[in-house]
């Protein structure tokens, strides 16, 4: 979508990042070409290139983004932290130097005490990060951490602090101005955003304002944002990271030289574009604003819609092309932040990041009910999605109180995601819409153009013997036609389905009894199979007359494979490392494989003890 929007779009290599944006020659060769005045970078390139390229940069081009030596102190995390401890910050407890080796990881995080955050100098987003709770776990967590680390930066050095059990991730959005011509010093911090929602220390769900902050510990966390960024001299926007205790107690984590994913609800809540005050700052001008000017108006969330299965570890990733995409932008206050287009194609060089979904309110109960309906109404067909676990994280009591931690997933699901759990209610309500949906298609096949396809047929049909099978469960449902509308019969209940009943519509938005569904059709089959997405999440009906029914007991099943000897990765990727070779004996939990996805290095362990 970036190059199709550009005036002018030169290709700088192959999709490997080493090949092309990790590849610092072909980057000034397409400055010098396009003879550009400027330059701003995709925030995927570690800071660490950044800094090399400001230094080589050609005379008259200015760099939107920090200066160099701005980069290169917070973008190394061991410097940052010494850098913070000087200005007065809160700091992690921790080991400040370079970890030499897996040894010394271990006697340091003894020192320490366990657990331990053990992450890449240069990373960020997630890649090359693990908590370990033991020796074994630092010791593993050493060797994969150092691998994605070397990946994804080109820089393998690590080091170990204190992790902060059941933090929240909050962050403070900065945007310091120090115009490197006349260094006019100015700066302001634009309150914070809540980013507690993750997994694999990867956000999913952030929100500005916090619902935890107050307004003297917001004001403390940015007042030490702003003297972290004068500290170094920083120019530009940039993002200062806390974890906050239950107590409030704050400690700087990191601080990210360059616009983050979700910007946008800070953008929401201030009034303030980011981007264009980074461009300003680059040509020259001061800020416009005073922290006085700084407001919070309304709520804004965010979602991040990944091409995941969020039924394996609350999201591996997957690949394919968008073989259907449409954006719920008809949904008022609704912002999508998205590179990708109908026919593109999801790769494992890259996140799988599909779009920022974006909803603004007056207040938060607001921003997360129109969050709700966009969710309902983003159609994303060709990979697996996570817009199920958004939808339910989003409704969530715990979520929906504020009470949230980094720690919610696996609390909230110590078993993995499921999905949605149907009430007895929902359970009805989706029986007698997928029904309704039969019948309207049986109905609609009946006729072309609008006209009965044999006129001399009389077809006076108004009700219907069905048997549903949801789950384990198969259920009579009874149906009747009353103009548009269907009376449907289930549990000895009746319940009444009203829709224009479009059904060449990838969204068909549907009444029962007075109560406003919006559902997605994703598939059905001449065998009455039929996957319906509601609430968010995807079930499989099976829906049959009731003679059909009757005799589908001669039709059996064909039995399901037996894979248990079998080590499939569960996501596509490289194989970056084999432990075993043919003949070796294995125990369950043993390392068979190391598989590299999206530059994360994920273990292939074995189910069971057999030989290979």
């Amino acid at each position: 979508v970036h190059v199709k929007m550009a005036d002018e779009a030169v290709c700088v290599g192959p999709a490997p990042t080493s090949k092309s944006y990790l590849n610092m020659d072909a980057i000034m060769e397409v400055i010098k070409k396009t003879r550009a005045q400027a330059v701003s970078l995709n925030e995927s390139i570690c800071c660490s290139f950044i800094s090399s390229l400001s230094l080589k940069a050609l005379e008259g081009v200015t760099f939107i983004g920090p200066d160099t030596h701005a980069i290169q102190a917070m973008g190394d995390k061991i410097e940052s932290k010494l850098l913070a401890k000087n200005a007065k910050v809160n700091t992690i407890p921790g080991f400040d130097g370079v970890v030499k080796d897996a040894d010394e990881a271990v006697r340091i995080a003894r020192e320490i005490g366990y657990p331990v955050m053990i992450k890449a100098s240069a990373g960020g987003g997630g890649k090359g990060m693990r908590i370990a709770w033991d020796d074994e776990e630092t010791r593993e967590g050493f060797r994969f951490s150092s691998q994605e680390a070397a990946s994804s930066f080109g820089d393998d050095r690590l080091l170990i602090e204190k992790f902060i059990d059941n933090p929240r991730h909050i962050e403070i959005q900065v945007c310091i101005i120090i115009v490197l011509a006349d260094k006019h010093g100015n700066a302001l911090w634009l309150n914070e955003r809540e980013c507690s929602i993750q997994r694999r220390n990867q956000k999913v769900v952030e929100e500005a304002p916090s619902t935890f902050l107050d307004p003297e510990t917001r004001r403390a966390m940015g007042e030490q944002a702003v003297a972290l960024a004068k500290a170094v001299k920083y120019s530009s926007a940039g993002t200062v990271e806390f974890l906050v205790d239950s107590s409030k107690n704050f400690y700087f984590l990191e601080m990210n030289t360059r616009l983050q994913v979700e910007h946008p609800v800070t953008e929401c809540i201030t009034g303030l574009d980011l981007v264009q005050e980074m461009i300003r700052v680059a040509k020259g001008y001061p800020l416009r604003h005073k922290q006085a000017d700084i407001p919070i108006n309304g709520w804004a969330v965010e979602c991040r819609v990944y091409a995941e299965d969020p039924y394996k570890s609350f999201g591996l990733p997957s690949i394919g092309k968008l073989s259907q995409y449409q954006e719920p932008l008809h949904v008022p206050s609704v912002r999508v932040d998205s590179g990708i287009q109908q026919g593109s194609d999801i790769s494992i060089y890259y996140d799988p990041m599909i779009s920022k979904l974006i909803t603004y309110g007056s207040n938060r109960a607001e921003a997360l009910k129109r969050m709700e309906e966009a969710l309902d109404n983003y159609v994303i067909r060709g990979v697996a999605h996570n817009i199920s676990l958004l939808r339910e994280v989003i409704i969530h009591p715990r979520f929906v109180q504020g009470d949230i931690s980094t720690k919610f997933l696996p609390e909230v699901y110590p078993d993995g995601f499921k999905g949605h759990k149907l009430t007895d209610l929902e359970r009805r309500e989706l029986l007698a819409t997928a029904a309704s949906l039969y019948v309207a298609e049986q109905l609609r096949s009946q006729r072309f153009l609008g006209t009965p396809r044999i006129p001399i047929a009389k077809s006076k049909r108004s009700s219907w013997e069905l048997s549903v099978r949801l789950g384990d469960g198969i259920y009579p449902v009874a149906v009747s036609k009353d103009g548009s509308s269907f009376s449907v019969e289930v549990d000895g209940m009746k319940l009444n389905v009203t829709s224009e009943w479009n059904l060449a519509s990838p969204l068909l938005s549907v009444t029962i009894d007075g109560t406003q569904r919006t559902i997605q059709r994703l598939s059905r089959n001449a065998s009455g199979d039929t996957s319906i997405q509601f609430l968010g999440t995807v079930y499989k009906l099976q829906i049959l007359t009731k003679v059909a029914a009757e005799l589908s007991k001669y039709m059996p099943q064909k039995a399901a494979e037996d894979t248990s000897s079998i080590l499939r990765s569960p996501m596509p990727g490289a194989v970056v490392a084999v432990s075993v070779k043919p003949g070796d004996m294995v125990s369950e939990g043993q390392e068979i494989c190391v598989i590299e996805a999206m530059k994360m290095q994920n273990s292939m362990i074995a189910a069971k003890t057999g030989k290979v």
